[in-house]
């Protein structure tokens, strides 16, 4: 008898742990799955007005990080193909001391893009404020995300829950063979708080504030 209660005990262990498994996987699989269709090569990517470029931290001398740098290459390289018109760059400025958006804006034009073409939004303190600044503030519609290829499923993702027709074209860091496996293993926990933010939540961005005209101002050019 008591051996039966052990097994029943251990079975009701297991279908707790799987139980625990399947909700544990379910924001990164809706992650995943939300995106796939949307994300792209430069190549062939949909067209679209904007790319949101998204930060990812500076130098000690103030400059764009490798990786933020491999995002604004590939947002350059869209501009120049003709896939966007505008680049809307999205970072930290949350201090005097640390200013994402002027960086990137600042890389893109010494790297040739014309510098009425660079908008910048100073309060993207994470993917679903960038996100959803982009629509609330900025009017963006339509937008091709550039970021690393392992935060890509997360970042098109959350736009599209953002309400923006959104597509995404990543940057390739397999050089970076640690920090980008570090970055894989991020994003499943990550999911998590993507998933309440793009599905339950929709919370306000921590800034919101007024309506910026930059980016439909070049469009209307």
């Amino acid at each position: 008898m008591g051996s039966f209660v052990r097994r029943i005990r251990w079975k009701r262990v297991l279908v707790a742990l799987g139980l625990l498994a399947v909700v544990a996987a379910t924001p990164w699989v809706w992650v995943q799955t939300s995106s796939a269709a949307y994300r792209h090569e430069a190549a062939d990517v949909p067209d679209a007005p904007v790319a949101l470029v998204l930060g990812a931290g500076l130098t000690r001398a103030g400059t764009p990080t490798p990786f933020l740098a491999g995002r604004l290459d590939v947002a350059a390289d869209l501009y120049r193909r003709g896939k966007v018109h505008v680049l809307l760059v999205s970072g930290d400025n949350s201090t005097v001391e640390y200013d994402e958006p002027s960086a990137m804006r600042a890389y893109l034009i010494e790297h040739g893009v014309p510098a009425e073409v660079v908008v910048a939004d100073y309060a993207g303190l994470d993917t679903w404020d960038s996100c959803t600044r982009a629509k609330r503030i900025f009017g963006v519609e339509r937008a091709t995300v550039v970021t690393q290829r392992f935060h890509l499923p997360r970042a098109v993702a959350l736009c599209r829950s953002a309400g923006i027709e959104a597509f995404g074209v990543g940057h390739d860091t397999s050089e970076w063979a640690t920090t980008t496996a570090y970055g894989h293993f991020r994003e499943v926990f990550a999911a998590g708080k993507a998933m309440w933010d793009g599905l339950v939540a929709k919370p306000d961005p921590r800034f919101l504030g007024p309506g910026e005209s930059g980016v439909t101002s070049v469009l209307r050019r």
